[in-house]
């Protein structure tokens, strides 16, 4: 089964804040390895746009030329 359809939101970690209230975020992210963040981020875009690498590639064009 695909990573996406396992994950569960934690609710005992959420919390709601104002915008203007300062978030730790950017200290949650430097403290995680560079492969976390990756795995992360590549999470983010397949919620975001639905990526499936096998499904949405780069399709092959051909050209016939005829002499």
């Amino acid at each position: 089964m695909d990573l996406i359809h396992t994950l569960r939101m934690d609710k005992t970690q959420f919390s709601i804040r104002s915008l203007e209230e300062p978030g730790d975020e950017k200290a949650y992210w430097a403290e995680q390895t560079p492969q976390k963040r990756m795995q992360a981020m590549k999470l983010m875009r397949k919620i975001l746009y639905g990526y499936h690498p096998v499904t949405d590639r780069l399709q092959r064009v051909f050209v016939t030329i005829e002499a």
